[in-house]
This record gives structure tokens, C-alpha cells and sequence, in this order.
């Protein structure tokens, strides 16, 4: 498949239309039109027309697009007809609940390995992954090739945590830390901050007029005197 250099909030889309298409699928639906795509995820439909432009004539003029087609088309693009193996290093709250999920709505993302320090669990399988103690983090995660990693552990551990997995190959990090992790170019990182949304939501709420939307043009905020 040619490489297409598409914007990054488009790339961030994608997944949710080959989500949607994914329901559409199982509802044995044929084909779909922008207008009910964009109802579906709340995305305006020109905003969908021009993301589906950049990959070319995906529908027709009147007809929309076949949903089957846009099916294998995203899943291709997404690599989703083929197994990913994540590894999880952090197996606190937050990380048996990512354990006990495990991408359970997708069958292209696999928690294979798990990390952790505390003693009780190591060398235990919970929710089916086994859990390693840290010391064989760059040993196991070359060994079985996984080069993305889920990041759950103390904030004070984070940065040495992450020295080790860019040591053990990793290219891609998905950080549940609030810290912003140091790592070469070559590594991406994907923060997830919790509390940050939270407050961002809160704020909005506290100070947007009821129908401004957020990111748009013109807002009306609301101010104690």
C-alpha cells in the first residue's frame, strides 16, 4: 500500500469511523452516507468527507460509501488484520483495570506481558497475562519483539521506567503518568492524562455558554465580577 501523509487529527479519527463501521457491519448494513456517519460519531460530515478524501474515491455520488468496502479498506490502513502485542509495566489499580479489559472490543491488540514490582504477583497470570518482575523488563520485552508499551507506574519511577523500554526496542508508549516523558525522536508518545480531562471538562463546563462549542471560532465565556 502507497504511504499517505494525512494530518494528525485526522489520523485520530480513524479509528472512530472503523468502529462505527465495524457496528454498521454486524448490523448487516450496506451502505452508509456522510450525514449518517457524522450523526453516529459526532464528527460534521464534511469534516468526514475531506478526511475520506485524502485516501481517494472511497464512496459515489449519490450512493455514499459501501460499507464493506470502507470495512477493509480502515482495517487495512489501521492494521487491524493483523495481532499487536502490547506490554503493560505497572500493575497498580489503574493497571489490573487495563489487564481485566485487555482491548476486548478489538481483536487486532493483545496485553501479551505484564510488569510490576511487587512480589505477590509477579510470576502469577492475571486475566490471562503473565506478570514479570521489572529486572526482566528489557530482557522479555526483546525477547518476545513487543515494541509498544502501556505505562502505568509511579510518577517517580516513570522517566528511569522509560530509559529501559526505549533500551528494549520500544517505539511507542502510551503514558498514563502526568509527567511528559524525556525519550529520543524516534519513540512516540502518547499521553493520558486522566485528571487533565477532567479539569479541561470541568472548566468548560464552568465557563462556555450552553451551545459554544470548544476549538471553534468564536465562545462566550462567563466571568465572576
Amino acid at each position: 500500500m502507497a504511504e499517505i501523509k494525512i494530518p494528525k487529527a485526522t489520523a485520530k479519527r480513524l479509528p472512530l469511523y472503523y468502529r462505527y463501521l465495524n457496528f454498521l457491519n454486524d448490523a448487516d448494513k450496506k451502505k452508509v452516507s456522510s450525514t449518517e456517519l457524522s450523526e453516529a460519531v459526532k464528527v460534521d460530515s464534511a469534516t468526514i468527507r475531506r478526511d475520506f478524501s485524502y485516501f481517494g474515491a472511497l464512496g459515489k455520488r449519490g450512493y455514499g460509501y459501501d460499507v464493506n468496502d470502507l470495512l477493509n479498506f480502515f482495517k487495512k490502513i489501521l492494521n487491524q488484520d493483523r495481532l499487536t502485542n502490547v506490554a503493560l509495566v505497572g500493575v497498580g489499580n489503574l493497571g489490573h483495570a487495563l489487564l481485566n479489559y485487555n482491548f476486548r472490543q478489538t481483536n487486532s491488540i493483545r496485553i501479551s506481558a505484564a510488569f510490576d514490582n511487587n512480589e505477590a504477583i509477579t510470576g502469577t497470570i492475571q486475566s490471562g497475562v503473565p506478570i514479570y518482575p521489572m529486572v526482566e523488563l528489557v530482557e522479555q520485552l526483546k525477547d518476545q519483539q513487543i515494541d509498544i508499551a502501556i505505562l502505568t507506574v509511579p510518577n517517580p519511577a516513570a522517566q528511569d521506567v522509560t530509559n529501559q523500554l526505549v533500551e528494549a526496542g520500544v517505539r511507542g508508549i502510551l503514558n498514563f503518568t502526568p509527567l511528559r516523558l524525556s525519550v529520543p525522536d524516534h519513540v512516540r508518545v502518547q499521553n493520558v492524562d486522566l485528571a487533565n480531562e477532567l479539569q479541561t471538562l470541568i472548566y468548560f463546563l464552568d465557563h462556555y455558554e450552553k451551545g459554544d462549542k470548544p476549538g471553534g471560532e468564536d465562545v462566550t465565556l462567563k466571568f465572576d465580577n
